[in-house]
């Protein structure tokens, strides 16, 4: 695709939520077909504690860690042992395998509506008690009061109607589940995105800007991220695979770092039927 022309589209996505919605989902089979097959589990900017090394890992698991400690984060306001726990937009499965190998969940469920993420989600994360099902974040493909806990990491951002995705959260959880989310947005956007979430039912039990911890773990990662781009993407491409990591330099790095940009993490509670 040629530079000008994603340009224009990510322009007009800004815009319009009805493009914004589909370029996303043709950028993610994209993104799939590129990475697929290079063993990336996860596409999340990750988080990095200010003080000591966080999470314990088993050894296989630490070049991911600060991916993996932003869902560990995220997880962390409840104890999800033999819980039934939805993950929506789970991606490569990489935070959905986390939880069902170390927070140990009755059951966890991975969500996504790219066909071969999910393919490839069920070869690689072969684990007890965890599935993985083809679906899309605005119409979850469950009955109502299914799961004691949902979770979304940074995606919800790329959903034309944020509003819908929340209604449909409150409506798969059970009376007393738990809602375990985490997102950016710019500031311009992030009174809209405070007001949907205040008028979807649930009760905010914690929320927490964590902006310096996902910037500190984009600087720890950068040298790892770029060269993964640069040995699997295509030269022409790579700038615009960079801007989509959160690669140093770049304008959602900028963004983040200067405060442009608020990186949150909410607990919220189901505590009316």
């Amino acid at each position: 695709m040629a530079r000008p022309l994603v340009a224009y589209l990510l322009g007009k996505a800004l815009s319009s939520n009805r493009l914004k919605g589909t370029l996303y989902k043709y950028w993610y089979r994209y993104i799939d077909r590129r990475f697929g097959e290079h063993g990336v589990a996860f596409m999340n900017y990750g988080f990095a504690p200010t003080e000591g090394d966080g999470v314990e890992l088993e050894a296989a698991d630490e070049p991911d860690r600060y991916n993996l400690h932003l869902y560990h984060v995220v997880a962390s306001p409840v104890s999800l042992e033999g819980l039934d726990v939805l993950e929506m937009s789970c991606g490569r499965g990489g935070g959905a395998s986390y939880v069902a190998r170390y927070l140990k969940p009755r059951r966890m469920i991975g969500v996504d509506r790219t066909e071969s993420a999910v393919a490839s989600c069920r070869r690689n994360h072969a684990t007890a008690g965890l599935g993985f099902v083809c679906g899309d974040a605005l119409g979850f493909p469950f009955a109502d009061a299914s799961f004691d806990a949902v979770m979304n990491v940074e995606a919800s951002h790329c959903y034309p109607d944020v509003g819908r995705f929340l209604a449909d959260v409150r409506r798969v959880l059970k009376l007393g589940g738990y809602f375990l989310y985490a997102d950016f947005r710019d500031v311009r956007e992030f009174d809209a995105w405070r007001s949907a979430i205040d008028a979807c039912g649930l009760e905010v039990i914690e929320e927490c800007e964590i902006t310096p911890n996902v910037v500190r773990a984009l600087d720890l990662n950068d040298e790892r991220v770029r060269q993964l781009i640069s040995d699997v993407a295509p030269r022409r491409q790579q700038a615009l695979f960079q801007q989509f990591a959160g690669a140093k330099g770049t304008k959602i790095y900028e963004a983040l770092r200067s405060g442009k940009t608020k990186y949150m993490r909410f607990a919220m509670k189901k505590t009316v039927a």
